[in-house]
């Protein structure tokens, strides 16, 4: 029995980085299959923050973040530019789930993360599509025109339309089987034990 898991998640979301690892785990030791969506954490317009919550991640939360991808992953880590808006990146996202190239996600994710990079750039988008093996050209082309660019944002905003439907404040947001709901990070163990709790209800 394939588990069916749905994630809402934002490439420039720490936790949403995260639990990538833990659901790649999951997948090397049980049956599951991955649906990813789009979630927008600071869309264009968004107010700015205020500069108590800006001291706040930068003292507490980036820290704590950062110690644990040290100590989980050994991973260090050095992201893109904060406050950026990342719809483009989502919007490319779902171009590379129509190529079939499941592989763009990852490489998103540690663009931004390990390597500093401004994923709202459509330059910097092409490089990751070139990385994974797709036509750069065909890209940028494709996301230089309004026209053909909208039909991929219209996937990203049905995607923040369906979490608020479903009452998602925010992500990462795990839905397993349409029934249960992870919200933020969780370890490959918790994960585990829905899964059980998901086949011991359906046997």
């Amino acid at each position: 029995m394939t588990i069916q898991i749905d994630v809402w998640s934002d490439f420039v979301c720490p936790w949403c980085y995260a639990v990538s690892f833990s659901l790649k785990e999951l997948q090397q030791i049980e049956d599951v299959s991955y649906r990813w969506h789009a979630y927008e954490l600071r869309p264009e317009g968004s107010p700015p923050m205020s500069p108590d919550y800006l001291r706040k991640i930068e003292t507490e939360s980036r820290p704590r973040f950062n110690q644990m991808m040290r100590e989980m992953f050994e991973l260090e880590m050095k992201p893109g530019p904060f406050g950026i808006v990342s719809r483009l990146a989502l919007a490319a996202e779902k171009y590379a789930e129509e190529q079939g190239v499941s592989a763009f996600h990852d490489a998103a994710f540690n663009a931004y993360w390990l390597d500093s990079r401004d994923i709202s750039d459509l330059a910097v988008l092409r490089d990751i599509t070139e990385s994974v093996g797709m036509d750069g050209e065909a890209f940028e082309s494709t996301f230089s025109n309004p026209a053909q660019r909208a039909a991929y944002e219209s996937r990203v905003v049905a995607d923040i339309r369906q979490a608020y439907a479903y009452g998602l404040q925010g992500v990462p947001a795990i839905i397993i089987e349409n029934r249960y709901l992870v919200p933020g990070y969780v370890p490959t163990g918790t994960l585990r034990e829905v899964i059980k709790q998901v086949k011991a209800d359906s046997s």
